[in-house]
């Protein structure tokens, strides 16, 4: 565990290096700067990584202040290892009884239902027992067996998750399942962070779950677009990217193999788990990146789902299904070194990394 959490610490901290320094900087202290150029920013432990706020503006600690007090209020509701939390609630009580639920919890739940049917069962929260079966990232993780691995599929199914919109209530119709929100608590957490931001009118900051779920208020200080490096799948370099994609009032949301894995008998096992299967995703992908526009609906959320729907549904599959969601792009680095591309995102990727080529 400890060598996964150092990874998502190098990772978060080389990234955030490339976002926030820019040229001709001044530090928050320097009197002659103007108070909208203010930067407030704040590192802290939650979720399970290393988040990052930054903030410009007479408001921006207040706003980061109070955005850490919300991400720590949703960690407690979607956590699958705190008693107290309702998702821990729901699958203890699977197979036996309706549990209420924040309409939080209810929102995220349904949300994920609807890409579940969109995507054909690409994206499925009832993957839980699989996901502790294989334990991928934590001191427990194992190849199972086939017959282990069948009987817990047997548990995974999204179409066997019952909502009582009327008490606001769950219940999970199987004994043994297990819901894993995992996929998206960040992303619902990101856009509830900007909806601080926006009540505070701060206009220009990151947003930065752990680098894989990241928004960019605005501009940076210099008025241009936020670059974000994007890691580089097989080099753990810091100052190595497979490219630099720039955005500005866009959510962006990556997953890779290289995230939480182990390797077995030259085999590497990742945490995306393909719900039909059972095992790790093997669709010739390493990792992708999905770009949502500031005008859709719970766009970081939405952005969260996508990256390891579009990794299960490989290239080929993932592509066209982006092409037809309206405000979302993305790119996918193939097994085979090469990046996919759906409509308009090449010219979003610059400084690709000379391991990499475009497919098309």
């Amino acid at each position: 565990m400890k060598r996964i959490f150092k990874a998502l610490l190098i990772c978060a901290l080389s990234l955030m290096f490339l976002v926030s320094c820019s040229r001709g900087s001044k530090s928050s202290g320097t009197t002659s700067q103007h108070p909208d150029d203010q930067p407030y920013e704040q590192t802290n432990t939650m979720m399970d990584t290393v988040i990052t706020l930054k903030a410009y503006g007479t408001n921006a600690k207040t706003a980061v202040d109070e955005s850490f007090k919300r991400l720590d209020e949703i960690d407690k509701l979607a956590s699958t290892t705190i008693s107290t939390s309702d998702v821990y609630k729901i699958n203890a009580a699977a197979g036996k009884e309706y549990v209420k639920v924040h309409p939080e919890i209810i929102k995220m739940i349904e949300t994920s239902i609807r890409y579940s049917k969109l995507s054909g069962g690409a994206f499925d929260i009832t993957t839980g027992p699989i996901i502790n079966l294989w334990g991928i990232g934590t001191d427990k993780e194992r190849l199972p067996s086939g017959p282990e691995i069948k009987t817990k599929l047997s548990l995974v199914g999204y179409n066997n998750i019952s909502i009582n919109k009327s008490d606001n209530s769950v219940m999970l119709q199987k004994e043994g399942m297990a819901i894993d929100l995992g996929g998206l608590a960040k992303g619902f957490a990101a856009d509830e962070v900007l909806k601080i931001y926006d009540k505070y009118e701060i206009k220009k900051g990151l947003i930065n779950l752990g680098s894989s779920t990241i928004y960019a208020v605005g501009t940076n200080q210099d008025g241009k677009p936020w670059s974000v490096g994007i890691k580089h799948p097989r080099n753990d370099d810091s100052s190595t990217y497979l490219g630099i994609i720039r955005i500005s009032n866009q959510a962006l949301s990556t997953s890779g193999d290289y995230e939480r894995f182990f390797i077995k008998d030259g085999k590497r096992y990742h945490h995306i788990i393909n719900p039909s299967t059972g095992y790790p995703a093997d669709t010739g992908v390493m990792s992708d990146t999905i770009v949502i526009d500031n005008k859709v609906p719970d766009k970081n959320m939405v952005a969260d789902i996508l990256t390891t729907t579009v990794f299960v549904l490989g290239p080929q599959k993932g592509i066209q299904f982006v092409d037809n969601l309206e405000g979302v792009s993305c790119e996918i680095t193939g097994t085979d070194n090469k990046i996919y591309t759906s409509k308009g995102f090449k010219d979003k990727i610059s400084n690709l990394g000379s391991d990499f080529k475009f497919a098309n």
